[in-house]
Parts: C-alpha cells; sequence; structure tokens
C-alpha cells in the first residue's frame, strides 16, 4: 500500500523537516550498555500491543546480551494513578508509556529524564516535527514519540443502504461538511427505530479531549498562543458546543453516550445500537473481531477547516532512574525504524518517523481503510499539537469533562458552559 501520494501530518507544509533514524543513528550509545542490567517498563495495552511489546524487548535483549526488561502491563484507568503513587515513593520504573496529553504533566514537575544529552539534531529531525514538540518542555525533551492514531468515522453498511445512504466520502476534500453529516445523521434517525441512533461519539472519560476535535474543525481554539490565556468563550466555541449539544437534543447519539459515561461508544457500534461509530485506528482490531457485520470507514466531518484529535503515545524514563544511559538507549530502540514499522504493523496504529512517511507500513488488520486514517492525520495542525500537549492538560481535562457533561445532560446553556470552562482553564494555567 503505497502513501507516497500524501504527506503525514503534512497539513499547510507544519513539517517540512527531513531526517533518518535508522537503527539507533543520532543517539549517543552510552560507552557501557551491556551487563547484566534490568529495566523495569510498565504500560497498558491491547493483546496487539503487548505482542508489540514483548517482540521489541526481545529484539532489544538480542541486541544488548546482558540487559533484560521487564514488561508491567496494567489497566490504562489505572495507569498514571499508580505512576503517582510510585513517583511520590520513589518506586517507580525506570520506563514508561504516556499519552502526548498527560506528558507535560510529569516533565513540567522534573519527574522525567532529560534526554537531551542522548539524542542529537539528526535523531530529533527524525520525526514529524508537531510530534518532537510534543514530548518537548521549555525546549527540552522528555521522551520519544513513539506512536501517534487519530479518529475516522466507521459506519454499518446494511444501516446506511437501509436508509438510502448510497455514497460516503471517498477523499479528505470531499468529508462531509458539518451540515452534510447533520443530513446524514437526521435520514438515519428516520429510519432507524427508536432504541437504535444514527452515530456514537468516543469522548467518553479519558477522550474528552476528542471534543475538541469540533472546535478546532469550527476553527476555534482554547488557549491562547501564549498557552495559558483562555480562548474558547469565542464565536467558534459557541459554534462547536452548540453543534454537539444537538447530537443528544436530535436523538442522534444514545443518551448514555455521553463524555462522563461508562459505557464506550465502541460498545454501542458492535452491539448494532448505533449506525456509526467515531473511532481511533487502534480499535481496528477489536471492531474486526466483535462486529458481526460489514462496515466500512470514511473522514470526520469538516467546517472550517478539517480535524481530529491527537492520540497516541510516548515512552518516557524517570529521572529517579539509576540506570539512565541505558533506559535511553532502550528508548532509542523502541523507535528505530525497524521497531517501529513492526509495532504499527501489528497494532493499526501510525509512526512518527518522517522516514517511514511514504514507505509501505503492511498493516495486519483492515489496511484496505487504514489510508483514511493516514490522510485524516493530515487535518491535525501544530496549533492543534502545542495546546494539546500543554502541561496543564489534566486539570483542563478535569474541566472539559466537568461542563460537557452539564451541558450534554442537565440542559447547561452555552453561554454558561463556555464561561466556566474559561474560568477553569484559568485556574488551570495560573
Amino acid at each position: 500500500m503505497d502513501y507516497s501520494r500524501r504527506t503525514f501530518l503534512g497539513a499547510a507544509g507544519a513539517f517540512a523537516a527531513t531526517g533518518l533514524l535508522a537503527g539507533c543513528a543520532g543517539f549517543s550509545k552510552p560507552a557501557s550498555s551491556t551487563g547484566a542490567d534490568e529495566l523495569s517498563f510498565t504500560t497498558w495495552g491491547s493483546e496487539a500491543e503487548e505482542a508489540g511489546f514483548r517482540a521489541s524487548i526481545a529484539a532489544f535483549e538480542k541486541a544488548n546480551p546482558g540487559a533484560s526488561v521487564t514488561l508491567n502491563l496494567v489497566p490504562y484507568e489505572q495507569m498514571f494513578e499508580n505512576i503517582d503513587a510510585q513517583l511520590q515513593s520513589g518506586t517507580a520504573p525506570d520506563v514508561f508509556r504516556v499519552d502526548y496529553g498527560n506528558l507535560g504533566v510529569y516533565s513540567s514537575q522534573d519527574q522525567l529524564l532529560d534526554l537531551s544529552s542522548y539524542f542529537d539534531d539528526a535523531a530529533a529531525d527524525a520525526f514529524i516535527p508537531a510530534f518532537w514538540r510534543a514530548v518537548q518542555f521549555d525546549g527540552t525533551p522528555f521522551g520519544v514519540p513513539h506512536q501517534t492514531d487519530t479518529s475516522a468515522v466507521l459506519y454499518n453498511r446494511a444501516a446506511f443502504e437501509a436508509a438510502g445512504i448510497t455514497s460516503v466520502p471517498d477523499t479528505l476534500e470531499s468529508a462531509w461538511t458539518w451540515q452534510e453529516f447533520e443530513q446524514v445523521a437526521q435520514q438515519l434517525r428516520d429510519q432507524l427505530p427508536a432504541d437504535r441512533y444514527p452515530f456514537a461519539y468516543n469522548w467518553q472519560q479519558a477522550g474528552v479531549t476528542r471534543w475538541l476535535s469540533w472546535l478546532f474543525q469550527a476553527g476555534g481554539r482554547y488557549l491562547e498562543d501564549d498557552l495559558k490565556t483562555p480562548a474558547i468563550d469565542s464565536p467558534e466555541g459557541r459554534a462547536a458546543l452548540d453543534f454537539t449539544k444537538s447530537f443528544f437534543t436530535k436523538n442522534f447519539v444514545p443518551a448514555n453516550s455521553s463524555v462522563k459515561s461508562s459505557t464506550y461508544a465502541s460498545d454501542s457500534f458492535y452491539s448494532e445500537t448505533s449506525a456509526m461509530l467515531f473511532a481511533g485506528n487502534f480499535l481496528l482490531p477489536d471492531v474486526d473481531s466483535l462486529a458481526e457485520f460489514e462496515w466500512g470507514a470514511t473522514y470526520m466531518p469538516r467546517n472550517v477547516r478539517g480535524a481530529s484529535d491527537l492520540g497516541g503515545n510516548a515512552l518516557v524514563a524517570t529521572a529517579s532512574t539509576e540506570k539512565a544511559d541505558l533506559a535511553a538507549e532502550f528508548l532509542a530502540f523502541m523507535v528505530s525504524e525497524d521497531q517501529m514499522r513492526n509495532f504499527c504493523a501489528a497494532t493499526t496504529e501510525l509512526p512518527t518517523l518522517q522516514s517511514l512517511v511514504g514507505t509501505d507500513i503492511e498493516f495486519a488488520t483492515r489496511p484496505d481503510v487504514m489510508p483514511i486514517f493516514v490522510e485524516q492525520a493530515t487535518t491535525i495542525e501544530e496549533s492543534d499539537v502545542a495546546q494539546l500537549a500543554s502541561p496543564n492538560m489534566a486539570a483542563i481535562n478535569t474541566v472539559l469533562s466537568d461542563q460537557l457533561e452539564l451541558a450534554f445532560t442537565q440542559g447547561q446553556s452555552t453561554e454558561e458552559t463556555l464561561a466556566k470552562i474559561s474560568e477553569g482553564i484559568a485556574a488551570a494555567t495560573a
């Protein structure tokens, strides 16, 4: 499958820099990297991700005789609560996985290993610039971008056929406008029985930042350029919130599909309760095995611009590790070209190395729909990444979750919701 005609995450020419990280080229290899050294590595992950991590660990141990890595898998819901407690007690792992939105929480508190002495300019330039920026705090790298993911729209082919929807956008340029998407949703609503719904959106719990895709599509921001001043109480913010509130008032989504729901959007798609699902590409292996019907994929809706969510994760080492050199070497190995290609192919995730942008990655699951996610990722702009990687993102997440829940399920007005989100952002960034 050839993606060379597209520039992955190349929107508006923001990612024109080039570089190469073949093997561990550009990494300052420590003088002594062998011996009976053991690293502890904590992560969450799907079955495919676990297999991918174990394969990379085995390859690292083979390349570094005497070194070993102990993998500790925990549920995502417990991941950062555990890490926080371990950092406080001095028992944190040498290396752990962290999403881009949470990385700044740790890097801004001096809890992560400064990697600037381990990665030279060639190594840094090998990454898509937006992702190298995402792992930095005040210009210092505190992690390596391991992979990314983004959302697109999956749809039930039979449900579309029954509603008379005979075509879906097949290019990024022809993605539904908000108005067109609303028309499709209404067409489904008119045909579906009362206990089935046009779609489910994937903003539950930790995914609340996916609501911001609508804000970006409206041309809005939630932080000004200083990444501290609230910017969400704006015409663009009102447009995004009014539109997403209508999903509930027009009965387009199940009532239990709000941001604080304990039921994930994907569950309603598997059960055919929802005809469409906003889903990250990492979910495709589950969809492929659990959805007992034919399904396809198309692009996220667009308004002033196209936009999607910045998913994916970095790998970091703790500042307190006693094996800094070995930990840094392990991080470099995990983002080497071969390891990243293999991991992304097995897990249906997207690479962060520029050298893999135009290459043929043989995705293990539904390679026919993966180009849609690759193209959708080009709608993520560098200004989006800067906001989403704010060190205050954890506190902002809580504000968004609380206030969007009130807006979606309790009828809180758009004006009051945006005002309270602004107040919360100001408090979080003060």
